[in-house]
């Protein structure tokens, strides 16, 4: 049988336009195991009643189940996918996501800190979905927390799944436990930093984004 020299090249161009498989983005979950909220309610209860605070008037009467809806909430970040993209154009210059607002709980007198964080990264062979920036802080921050930490956790994670030539995280925030307790520092803010890679060890890059966060190089 005489073979038909136009099906291998059409075998062979099918065979080169096979689409490259898309990586399933990473599903990133909280785990909600241990949460009751009717336990939780019960102890605000009796922690605002041992504070002398009764919850008898109309007022107070639902407070306990406020208090412990709210800090479920505050502990319970939003589930998100990790999108990627290919970084076909193989762009190697600073991406940087500034002021993104931060609401977090200090795991000493779980009173809120407040303020912004900075992320940037130096590309590698993937980019990532700006808004998973913000996905990425949020996840950390809603825990307890002390800043120093959540900094460095934000970067770290950054640096593991996404693979990226640098990785830098500014975090400045003010801290209730200090501003409205204790010393009573208003306005006291607090600033954290991680560099990771280039963003670390290369002048240029850590100077630009430095320069692009308002730090002093």
């Amino acid at each position: 049988m005489t073979q038909d020299p136009h099906a291998k090249l059409h075998i062979a161009a099918g065979a080169a336009q096979t689409p490259t498989p898309v990586p399933t983005p990473l599903r990133v979950v909280h785990d909600r195991q241990g949460t009751d909220l009717e336990a939780a309610e019960l102890a605000a209860g009796q922690f605002l009643r041992a504070l002398g605070v009764s919850t008898d008037s109309e007022s107070l009467r639902d407070t306990p189940r406020r208090m412990a809806h709210a800090y479920a909430e505050l502990f319970s970040p939003r589930p998100f996918d990790l999108t990627t993209f290919p970084n076909d154009e193989e762009y190697d210059e600073l991406v940087l996501a500034r002021s993104i607002p931060l609401r977090s709980v200090c795991e000493h007198h779980l009173l809120p800190f407040v303020g912004t964080a900075h992320i940037g990264y130096l590309p590698g062979q993937r980019i990532l979905g700006l808004s998973k920036l913000a996905r990425v802080l949020e996840h950390f921050a809603c825990r307890p927390q002390v800043q120093e930490r959540l900094t460095k956790q934000v970067a770290d994670w950054l640096q593991s799944q996404l693979e990226p030539k640098g990785v830098g995280v500014v975090i400045q925030a003010e801290h209730t436990c200090m501003t409205l307790r204790g010393v009573q520092a208003t306005g006291a803010t607090t600033m954290t930093s991680t560099l990771l890679g280039l963003l670390r060890t290369d002048a240029r890059s850590r100077s630009e984004f430095l320069a692009l966060t308002g730090l002093p190089r």
